[in-house]
């Protein structure tokens, strides 16, 4: 009776392990059916994530970029993770490592440093991802793609517009960041304008300075030390960006000076085109951000899908010559600040009057 009674028991359990068998194969093959269907729906979609690196949110610029950027990728479907470092080449490195970590399929890069990121090239390389120079160049890498405005242009339209007003006298240079490439770029542009006046002897650079960081307090400190230097005899500023024109305004209201010394500046803050309208500062270059986001955005994706972005131009970057798009900044005034920042709807007209007597 128990030898019975233990043969059924191990038929039941034979039973039971044939069912549970069937069940695991069954589930089995569903679960590898339903993985097939996510992969070759994530294939038709062709949904592309793109790693958008930055050197700073500090700045009204770079938080228009961030936006900018990221809806223009995800109206072209593509999933943008953006990453700022605060002007930290460590931390920007450490980020662009996360990023890649994460799989993004490209990496799109606003340095820092142009010779500190060129170690995230390599990684990303490494790792079968392409490399998108966003604004600013990366220097001696193998960077596979530069999108920004003709910046050497950027600064001859400073120049310019400075010399108009006054074609002889004492200018201040108040540049960027030494560490960014573009700030060479302004400068340069800058010169090309500057050096026949100053070979002539009508002009006399008697302060040129980097601003670190392109931080507005560094350019306030350069532009107190020229005014020191010069006992407040100065005729003309040329300051790289908007913030550093401010810092450099700061200095010259201090000494009771603003409106009277025409200052220069770029990126069309909506402070320096309040000051434009006040008179304190002269003149900005408005780099439409909206056209390069979208540019930017649309490139990045071709880059991912290994499509040729059709780059017209090339900058040399100390190691290679980098295929590039330039896009063409605007020089603005009060005289044509209505037709461009304005009428772009880059800033309301309530909010560039708004300090206006």
């Amino acid at each position: 009776m128990k030898m019975r009674k233990r043969k059924v028991k191990g038929g039941m359990l034979a039973l039971m392990l044939a069912v549970i068998v069937l069940l695991a194969a069954c589930s089995s093959g569903s679960n590898e059916e339903g993985s097939s269907d996510k992969g070759a729906n994530s294939a038709k979609d062709g949904s592309i994530k793109i790693g958008f690196s930055m050197d700073t949110l500090q700045e009204e610029r770079w938080q228009k970029d961030r936006d900018l950027f990221k809806a223009a990728a995800e109206k072209l479907g593509a999933t943008v993770e953006v990453l700022a470092a605060n002007s930290d080449d460590a931390k920007q490195i450490a980020q662009a490592e996360s990023l890649i970590s994460q799989g993004v399929d490209v990496l799109v890069v606003v340095p820092h440093n142009a010779e500190a990121t060129a170690a995230i090239v390599e990684k990303a390389h490494e790792a079968g991802i392409k490399v998108l120079a966003y604004d600013r160049l990366i220097k001696n890498s193998d960077v596979d793609l530069y999108v920004s405005f003709d910046n050497e242009r950027v600064g001859e339209m400073q120049a310019e517009a400075i010399v108009a007003q006054v074609p002889k006298g004492k200018y201040v240079y108040i540049g960027g960041s030494e560490a960014d490439n573009n700030a060479h770029l302004f400068k340069k542009g800058a010169m090309n304008i500057l050096q026949p006046y100053i070979d002539k002897g009508d002009i006399q650079i008697v302060y040129d300075q980097w601003s670190k960081d392109w931080n507005p307090a560094a350019a306030l400190s350069n532009m107190e030390n020229a005014l020191t230097a010069n006992n407040n005899e100065i005729d003309a500023v040329v300051a790289a960006n908007d913030g550093t024109a401010g810092g450099a305004i700061q200095a010259l209201t201090a000494q009771g000076l603003a409106g009277q010394i025409p200052v220069s500046g770029q990126d069309a803050e909506l402070a320096a085109a309040q000051r434009i309208i006040e008179g304190t500062q002269t003149m900005t270059v408005y780099k439409p951000i909206k056209s390069l986001a979208e540019k930017a955005a649309e490139l990045a994706i071709k880059l991912a899908k290994d499509e040729d972005p059709g780059a017209d131009k090339t900058v040399n970057n100390g190691k290679i010559d980098v295929p590039s798009i330039l896009l063409d900044p605007i020089a603005v005034t009060k005289d044509n600040i209505d037709a461009t920042v304005i009428a772009d709807g880059f800033h309301s007209k309530e909010d560039v009057y708004k300090n206006a007597n």
